[in-house]
């Protein structure tokens, strides 16, 4: 049985009301993501309001708006917020993302959206609308982010990598260009498991690199320790 809270230096997520638990694509993703010039933040797909709370970690002046469309999973994030030790910069709201609107447009929109697009479905509803890519799938993310961000806003992600084509090509259809991409190994030999990338309008500058969890011999590489030092107790 999973835990029913994950502890992190600065906040703790409390996790018992939620399908998806506190993950390593959450945390990556929370400390990846570029926050220069980030002062208006959307959260699409809060879950346990972990990656909001990252940012609102690493970004002192930041306001973070956090949506989840399943009910238990908000109000447990919203809990999540109220315990933190930044209850007044973190809003939560349940609701659809399609549904979502607001009069202010944000610097950064971040997603860890659900990835099991052709999966078999299991019995669980609750675990299968917070991995299944029916409600909230690349089209409707990009398409929907579009209105919503500043002309020079960007829009972060992470994916399996065998994504990466159906991603891009929401992307473009959009009117995104990839401005980051890093591809992460759990360890040298072994497959690429995720992609980390960061999406801007227009044609931007475009880096990509590479980031191993462990190295040979299974220990934390330097590039994740540092990466994640600033969450994980034991790093």
């Amino acid at each position: 049985m999973s835990n029913s809270y994950f502890s992190l230096k600065q906040f703790t997520i409390w996790q018992d009301k939620c399908a998806m638990k506190v993950g390593t694509d959450g945390v990556l993703l929370g400390a990846w993501v570029s926050i220069e010039g980030a002062r208006r933040i959307l959260d699409v797909g809060t879950g346990t309001g972990l990656i909001a709370l990252q940012l609102a970690q690493r970004c002192p002046e930041a306001c973070i708006t956090a949506i989840e469309i399943d009910r238990e999973a908000a109000l447990q994030a919203k809990e999540n917020v109220l315990r933190s030790p930044w209850p007044d910069r973190v809003a939560v709201e349940c609701c659809d993302f399609t549904d979502f609107t607001s009069t202010k447009k944000f610097d950064l929109i971040v997603s860890n959206p659900p990835y099991f697009v052709d999966a078999l479905r299991c019995p669980d509803a609750q675990r299968n609308l917070a991995r299944h890519s029916d409600g909230l799938n690349y089209e409707v993310l990009f398409g929907h982010s579009a209105p919503l961000l500043n002309k020079d806003g960007q829009i972060s992600v992470i994916i399996p990598y065998e994504a990466e084509k159906l991603v891009a090509d929401a992307a473009w259809k959009n009117g995104f260009s990839p401005i980051r991409h890093t591809d992460v190994y759990t360890k040298p030999g072994k497959p690429c498991r995720r992609q980390l990338l960061s999406f801007a309008m227009g044609t931007p500058k475009f880096g990509r690199d590479s980031l191993y969890i462990e190295d040979e011999n299974g220990h934390y590489t330097p590039e994740y320790v540092a990466l994640t030092k600033d969450f994980y107790i034991k790093l």
